[in-house]
């Protein structure tokens, strides 16, 4: 993208404040419960969670396309709860572009503005300025049906950009780019934000785009908010099982153990108990221990186990060794090589350990792994909140 700013307009910034805000369909279906959540001025803030979750509803609020059923929306000092989406003075990116096919870029550009009466000299210097941002001066005359989808997906966010809104509202906008594509587009958003400065939320259901994107990110699950934080915070401090185990790729492994005296026990694993674990259970005789793949090495320090390996993915840099844990499953994360894959194994929880390119394995392997219990994570077995 090339370098100028649009510093000839001055853009407004506020914060996003959310106030025990909540949406009840009429069929009682609740998708949004209570959520109290401040997006700072100029930050980008990213929504998080499973499809279905409630983030693409939550954002729909804060642009006026959903009614709330109850709490508060402020926008900046202005409380837009009922407000039309017009009078919110936010500019909303969608997952298909919405492009109008019939007219070029320039024209797609520039739409918003002519249709609120901007003098044709402004809206010509601010559709080229956001052209010459987003690399798009060359394509100006065409189509967007003779654009690539990286290219219409700029054409959607530009035309967003000459509005100079106060906040920008993105519903998962690189979900249908391929892999290579959404890995700069999420480059290029970052370095955008940081030109413009503008308040943003934004929704997507892939947490590694949440991770890279996100200066603070909110988890939501079930229309509850579960976490809100930076990003290594979220992966380093989880506040549940839910976050520990949405957040990280591969995703933590977990399972119920058995607490002794001195030890946590589940299938072959016996992890030493240090004394800060043994006082935060504080007499509890099960906990949901949680081990992140990297934990685990090939007869490294730490105690020892034999496991059987029920599958391998070969990535280059590292590999991913599958294998069958006798403990009772969570219920939590499920892993699988793919997303209509069926269980690699029919034991009761399937655990995953992140090893790196020397290791030669394969599928049906007696291994010998080793694991950190310092990087063990403890959870209460009846809420899921952290210990």
């Amino acid at each position: 993208m090339s370098e100028p700013l649009m510093n000839s307009h001055e853009v407004a910034m506020a914060p996003i404040v959310l106030e025990d805000v909540t949406k009840v369909y009429p069929d009682g279906t609740t998708a949004v419960r209570g959520i109290d959540l401040t997006v700072h001025s100029g930050e980008f803030m990213v929504l998080v969670g499973p499809s279905g979750c409630g983030k693409s509803t939550l954002l729909r609020m804060i642009a006026g396309l959903e009614e709330t059923t109850s709490g508060q929306i402020l926008i900046g000092d202005r409380d837009v709860t009922r407000a039309a989406p017009r009078d919110r003075d936010v500019a909303m990116v969608f997952q298909n572009y919405a492009l109008y096919p019939h007219m070029s870029v320039r024209d797609n550009l520039g739409f918003a503005l002519k249709v609120s009466h901007t003098p044709k000299a402004e809206m010509r210097q601010r559709v080229d300025e956001a052209a010459s941002m987003l690399g798009l001066t060359e394509y100006l005359d065409r189509k967007p049906g003779q654009l690539s989808g990286g290219q219409r997906q700029r054409v959607a966010m530009g035309r967003a950009i000459v509005r100079e809104p106060t906040a920008y509202l993105m519903d998962e906008p690189l979900s249908n780019l391929d892999a290579k594509l959404r890995v700069s587009m999420r480059a290029e958003l970052t370095n955008l934000h940081k030109r413009l400065g503008v308040t943003t939320v934004y929704v997507t259901h892939d947490q590694v785009e949440a991770m890279t994107l996100g200066q603070r990110v909110a988890v939501i699950e079930d229309g509850t908010l579960q976490q809100v934080a930076h990003p290594q915070e979220l992966y380093r401090s989880p506040a549940n099982v839910f976050v520990a185990t949405f957040i990280g790729s591969p995703s933590m492994n977990v399972a119920q153990a058995t607490v002794t005296d001195d030890s946590f026990e589940f299938g072959q694993f016996t992890l030493p108990m240090s004394d800060a674990q043994r006082d935060a259970l504080d007499g509890r005789a099960t906990a949901i221990v949680g081990l992140r793949p990297e934990a685990f090495t090939v007869k490294g320090s730490g105690p020892s186990f034999d496991v059987e390996v029920a599958a391998v993915e070969n990535l280059g840099t590292e590999s991913h060794v599958f294998f069958g844990v006798d403990a009772p499953p969570i219920g939590v994360a499920t892993h699988h090589l793919a997303d209509d894959a069926q269980p690699i194994v029919d034991a009761s929880s399937v655990f995953i350990a992140r090893l790196g390119p020397d290791e030669i394995i394969t599928a049906g392997q007696a291994l010998t792994l080793s694991v950190d219990a310092r990087k063990m994570y403890l959870f209460d077995a009846a809420s899921g909140v952290t210990l």
